[in-house]
C-alpha cells in the first residue's frame, strides 16, 4: 500500500504502539490523509489544526472535526488505543474473536464490544466485488441451530418442515485460483430462499457469461446452461468427478460455521450478513500478513458509519404490507 504509514506486524507490537495517543493519531492521520488533511466535511484543504485538543477547524465550513470524524470510529467515546487493537483482533482472528472475549481484553462492557464489532464487520464489507470468472463453484448451505439440541417448545415453534426449515440460507459463489501463487476467492450473501427465482438471478449478476460454473443437483440452477458451461456434480452419487465438485465453496462453509458455532455461539438471523462478511473478508484476504490485513481494513474505515439504532433496527422505516 502506497504512502501506508508504519504498522506493526504481530498484536503484541500493536497493543504497544497504539497504547500512545499521539501515535494513534498520527497513524491514522497520514492513513487517511496522505496528502494533506481535508475537511470531511466540505472536502475543503484549509485547515488549521489546534494541537492541545488533536483536532482541526476548517475554514470552509467553520466546523471543528477530528480524525474519527466521518469514520466507523465517530461519536464513540472510547480511544483509538482501544479500536485499533479490537480492528487487528477481528481482522486476523480465523476464528472471529466474541464480544465477550473482547470485552474482557479491553475492559469495557458487552454490549459495547458488540457495538464495536459490528461497526468493524462494516469496514470489512467489500466495496467493489468484480464479476466472478473461470472456474465458479456455487452452492448453498442454511445456518441455524440443530433440532436435536433445542427444547421441544421452540422445536415445536420453529421446526415446521425438513431440510433447512427454520434456518437462514447461504448462497456462496467461489471463484477458483489462477496460477500456482493465486487465492480463490469468495462471494456470499443471505437468500429469502433457494428457489430458481433467486439463485438463478443472483449467479447472472454476479459471474460473467462464459464462465465454466459447477454446482451440485438442485434444480434451481437447471437453467444456467444458457449463458455458462454449466456441469453438475450429484453429491447422492460422487463428491468429485474430475474438477467437477464444489470442495472448495464446502471448506468457506465449514470455517463460516466454527466461527458461528464455535466463537459466537448464536447469531440472529438480522445481523447474519455482517458475520458473512467478516468470514468472506478474511477468506478473501488469507494471502496477506496480519500487518496486509489490518491496513486493508484500517483504509476502508471512511464513510460508513452505524448507529446503535440502525445497528438494531430501531431507525428502519416500518414495513410496508
Amino acid at each position: 500500500m502506497k504512502n501506508a504509514p508504519h504498522t506493526p506486524s504481530t498484536l503484541q507490537e500493536a497493543i504497544i504502539y497504539f497504547a500512545d495517543v499521539q501515535v494513534n493519531h498520527d497513524f491514522l492521520t497520514q492513513l487517511r490523509w496522505p496528502n494533506g488533511v481535508t475537511c470531511p466535511r466540505c472536502e475543503c484543504d484549509d485547515t488549521s489544526y489546534i494541537s492541545t485538543r488533536r483536532i482541526w477547524k476548517c475554514k470552509g465550513c467553520k466546523r471543528q472535526f477530528s480524525v474519527k470524524v466521518g469514520t466507523i470510529f465517530e461519536d464513540s467515546p472510547l480511544g483509538l488505543d482501544k479500536w485499533l487493537p479490537a480492528l487487528w483482533m477481528l481482522a486476523n482472528c480465523k476464528n472471529g474473536i466474541s464480544s465477550y472475549e473482547l470485552s474482557r481484553a479491553l475492559g469495557v462492557t458487552q454490549k459495547t464490544a458488540w457495538f464495536m464489532l459490528s461497526r468493524i464487520r462494516l469496514a470489512m464489507q467489500t466495496k467493489s466485488f468484480t464479476r466472478l470468472d473461470g472456474e465458479v463453484e456455487i452452492d448453498e448451505t442454511f445456518i441455524g441451530g440443530r433440532a436435536k439440541f433445542m427444547h421441544k417448545a421452540k422445536k415445536d415453534r420453529v421446526i415446521t418442515g425438513t431440510g433447512g426449515s427454520g434456518k437462514t440460507a447461504v448462497m456462496g459463489m467461489l471463484q477458483r485460483k489462477r496460477g500456482a501463487k493465486g487465492h480463490s476467492k469468495v462471494k456470499a450473501a443471505v437468500v429469502p430462499n433457494v428457489r430458481r427465482g433467486h439463485l438463478d438471478a443472483r449467479v447472472r449478476e454476479s459471474v460473467k457469461p462464459g464462465a465454466a460454473v459447477y454446482t451440485d443437483a438442485l434444480p434451481s440452477y437447471n437453467k444456467l446452461h444458457d449463458a455458462y458451461a454449466h456441469e453438475v456434480i450429484n453429491h447422492a452419487e460422487r463428491y468429485v468427478d474430475g474438477r467437477v465438485h464444489t470442495n472448495g465453496l464446502e471448506n468457506f462453509w465449514s470455517l463460516l460455521k466454527r466461527s458461528v458455532k464455535g466463537t459466537y455461539v448464536s447469531v440472529d438471523p438480522f445481523h447474519l450478513f455482517r458475520y458473512l462478511d467478516e468470514q468472506t473478508f478474511r477468506f478473501n484476504e488469507r494471502g496477506k500478513t496480519d500487518a496486509e490485513r489490518f491496513l486493508n481494513v484500517a483504509s476502508d474505515i471512511i464513510g460508513k458509519r452505524l448507529t446503535y439504532k440502525a445497528l438494531i433496527g430501531a431507525d428502519m422505516p416500518p414495513a410496508t404490507t
